[in-house]
């Protein structure tokens, strides 16, 4: 699911490709695309949670699938599109669509299964209603 669902709730994040994101073969270095993923999860979760509820939770990643299907080059114009999927337990699935704004050009999707542990035990904890709420909330720069 490159895009996401009609009345699915996303986060928006612009983005200019700079020329430390750009590796020997002169486009964006695949390990740059996952932290970019990891960047706009976080920069949303620190947008949408309150800082009580943050304090409450500690995302780890459990699994990153990304395709790619169009390299990025220096100077591109980026939006990394976000939205998640209902948790199931301490579980929830991540989506990110990574985009050229200049032709709306998919470049890059990823799926990333993310775990919410207890912040004292460090143990996988279920993920509440009103923490599934806030991420599937709209919310965006």
């Amino acid at each position: 699911m490159v895009n996401p669902p009609i009345n699915q709730q996303v986060y928006r994040m612009p983005l200019r490709v700079s020329r430390e994101h750009i590796d020997n073969l002169d486009h964006v270095n695949n390990v740059v695309y996952v932290s970019w993923v990891q960047d706009v999860a976080d920069a949303h979760w620190k947008s949408a949670a309150p800082e009580e509820m943050r304090a409450q939770c500690r995302w780890v990643v459990m699994r990153h699938l990304v395709d790619y299907f169009v390299s990025a080059v220096e100077g591109d114009e980026l939006e990394l599109i976000t939205w998640v999927d209902a948790a199931q337990g301490a579980r929830s699935v991540r989506h990110v669509s990574i985009q050229r704004t200049r032709d709306r050009k998919v470049l890059a999707y990823a799926e990333t299964t993310w775990c919410l542990l207890d912040p004292v035990s460090g143990k996988p904890k279920r993920i509440a209603p009103e923490i599934d709420l806030v991420l599937r909330s709209e919310r965006g720069e």
